[in-house]
């Protein structure tokens, strides 16, 4: 665990928090410039057939978070080793946030990131709005431990477990709304 009530590392743990959240950003960073080469694959589609692979993806995204269908997403399903957080801290939390960050370290539940990310290999975008893209998937990533940090809550994870059908359904909904309305302006 990253953040632990009985720390007793001689880091302290806002330290190794941004540590993480920088490899995190960097991680994400790295991702989307790997996306950004990979949409040059994408370009000789014409415009058309790209607008409706993006909005079929994306289809197929929010069907999958309603439950209708079952389609496996890629994961990674090894343990991260204990030796990575236990003998040097901030260089394991940065190796840590930055495999995390390029979303292959660990599974990735939800499948806005994946509709995302198919979504600007097909639509053949910038190199900045690719590394923007990665960049706040990573920033998300970190949100996440950031507020587990600050909260220091034993209920949180309760909380969020409750909430977590509503919120994936929600983005999903929003992230196919957003995707049709961009690709018909």
């Amino acid at each position: 665990m990253l953040f632990s009530p009985g720390w007793r590392a001689n880091v302290r743990q806002g330290e190794v928090l941004a540590v993480f959240t920088l490899g995190l950003l960097l991680g994400g960073a790295l991702s989307g410039a790997v996306v950004w080469v990979l949409s040059g694959l994408a370009a000789p589609l014409p415009d058309t057939a790209r607008a409706v692979s993006i909005l079929l993806v994306a289809a197929v995204g929010v069907a999958r978070e309603l439950g209708w269908v079952t389609v496996p997403l890629p994961q990674n399903a090894r343990q991260i080793p204990q030796e990575v957080l236990r003998f040097r801290l901030r260089r394991g939390a940065l190796q840590f946030g930055f495999e995390m960050g390029t979303g292959v370290r660990t599974y990735v539940s939800a499948s806005a990131p994946y509709v995302l990310a198919l979504g600007l290999l097909l639509s053949h975008q910038g190199l900045g709005a690719c590394l923007a893209v990665g960049a706040a998937f990573g920033a998300g990533r970190a949100l996440s431990s950031a507020l587990t940090f600050w909260a220091r809550d034993p209920d949180r994870d309760a909380a969020i477990g409750a909430r977590m059908p509503w919120i994936r359904n929600a983005t999903a909904l929003t992230a196919l709304t957003a995707l049709a309305l961009l690709l018909t302006l």
